[in-house]
């Protein structure tokens, strides 16, 4: 009897301390992830050198680690997307590439708290698209999430059309891959995601100005890709398998508080007032979705496939 409650406790010790080190590994990802907008008011080259720099770092960051994760079978990782695969691959490269074009007509707040609208406009697309069930609790969300963003859409007006258009687009396009990874798993999130760095790089190549890159920029580029976007997936890789999808969309919220926090302490960057309000709102509601109660017995953690959300 002594001996199986020793075992329980072990086992119950372990189980404890898998949950913190995968909760410390999300929150090291957001932290990494919210530095975007802190590297990119650093950069003098043109939006999309940026972009490309950005993503030909973080092609071979990725590519190092789907080698470190598959090893031999890295390169049937990438001939197994298939057309799933490469509808995410298309619509990853569009959120990523917009995403860091987006701060350069925006505040870093506005785009953060645009992205974290994600996951509730895919839940809309899924609904529209694939006929999938909508509970209370998730409309509540949907509600909460488009009153956040028609908020911030209206702060947003005296700051152009790209502004608003360009967060938009990043969120719907990431939105959508948030759907194809939930309901096609077998595709793997980190082969897709190099290719879409891939992708964008072979986009923005005949428009960028690689004169405009200065010695500083490219140190600036290569944290981001490797740092901020590699090290990111890495943590989220390692984190979303310790701990469940609910706890990993709400610590990955740090990235939302840090992000603009960043650049108010070293920049006085200020967000307007609708853009706090509207992102506070959507804030609340991912948590709402989020929060599910624990059920007993069910507790496996999901692949790091089926949390893709975490960033773009």
């Amino acid at each position: 009897m002594t001996r199986g409650r020793g075992r329980t406790s072990t086992c119950f010790g372990l189980e404890q301390r898998r949950a913190r080190e995968g909760q410390l590994a999300i929150a090291l990802a957001a932290i990494a992830w919210s530095t975007a907008g802190l590297a990119q008011r650093q950069l003098d080259a043109t939006p999309v050198t940026q972009v490309l720099g950005r993503a030909a770092f973080a092609a071979l960051a990725l590519f190092a680690l789907v080698l470190a994760t598959e090893r031999k079978g890295a390169l049937r990782a990438f001939r197994a997307m298939g057309r799933s695969g490469l509808a995410m691959t298309v619509f990853l490269a569009i959120s990523s590439g917009v995403f860091l074009l987006s701060l350069n007509y925006t505040t870093v707040a506005n785009v953060l708290f645009m992205q974290a609208a994600a996951p509730m406009m895919a839940a809309l697309l899924a609904w529209v698209f694939l006929h999938e069930r909508i509970d209370g609790r998730t409309w509540l969300s949907l509600l909460l999430a488009g009153a956040g963003v028609v908020l911030m859409a209206a702060g947003s007006f005296d700051a152009g059309p790209a502004a608003i258009f360009l967060p938009l687009v990043m969120t719907a396009s990431f939105a959508a891959v948030i759907v194809i990874a939930r309901h096609r798993r077998e595709v793997s999130m980190m082969p897709a995601t190099c290719a879409s760095q891939v992708l964008v790089v072979a986009t923005c190549l005949p428009f960028a100005d690689l004169g405009s890159v200065g010695d500083d920029d490219w140190l600036v580029l290569a944290a981001l890709g490797v740092g901020q976007m590699g090290v990111g997936l890495a943590l989220l890789t390692v984190g979303a398998r310790l701990i469940p999808p609910a706890q990993v969309a709400v610590i990955s919220l740090l990235e939302i508080v840090l992000g603009p926090l960043w650049v108010w302490l070293a920049y006085e960057e200020r967000p307007t007032a609708a853009t706090v309000a509207g992102g506070v709102v959507v804030v609340a509601a991912v948590v709402v979705q989020a929060w599910r109660p624990a059920t007993p017995g069910r507790a496996r953690p999901p692949a790091p496939e089926s949390v893709p959300e975490a960033h773009v």
